[in-house]
């Protein structure tokens, strides 16, 4: 077991929510464990669905100067899968399986290709496996 661990975008999102206190300060916790011990990753995709909700979504959207510091300091560090055709043939085979959406079986071959053992997200039910990936909601 590596004890590697796949963060979902849910997670990042949650860090700058001032509103759910609770939910801020466990998922800065687990990104501050990531980038700590470098056992956390990210895919391409939680990159690109991050600074899209960042950009432009947020109550106070980051700036570009911020959003080059966090992909520097943050992303850099996680990031370990990236788009190819077996991520997307992996996606493909999931969604057909277990019927999941497209972006989520993207996510979840992500982590399967991360060689991860846990997918923290609340986009997925609680202890549900595939393979030795096991989702984790880390805001129960």
């Amino acid at each position: 077991m590596n004890g590697r661990f796949f963060l979902d975008t849910n997670i990042f999102v949650y860090a700058f929510e001032e509103t759910v206190r609770r939910k801020s300060l466990r998922a800065n916790e687990l990104i501050r464990t990531a980038v700590g011990t470098r056992r956390g990753i990210v895919s391409y995709q939680v990159v690109q669905e991050f600074f899209n909700v960042s950009l432009g979504r947020f109550s106070h959207p980051m700036t570009v100067t911020d959003a080059e510091q966090y992909l520097a300091t943050v992303f850099k560090p996680l990031l370990a899968v990236f788009s190819s055709v077996a991520l997307y043939s992996e996606a493909l085979r999931l969604n057909a399986k277990h019927g999941i959406p497209w972006y989520d079986s993207l996510i979840i071959a992500s982590a399967v290709e991360g060689k991860c053992q846990i997918l923290y997200s609340e986009d997925f039910q609680h202890g549900q496996r595939f393979g030795n990936l096991r989702v984790e909601n880390p805001f129960n």
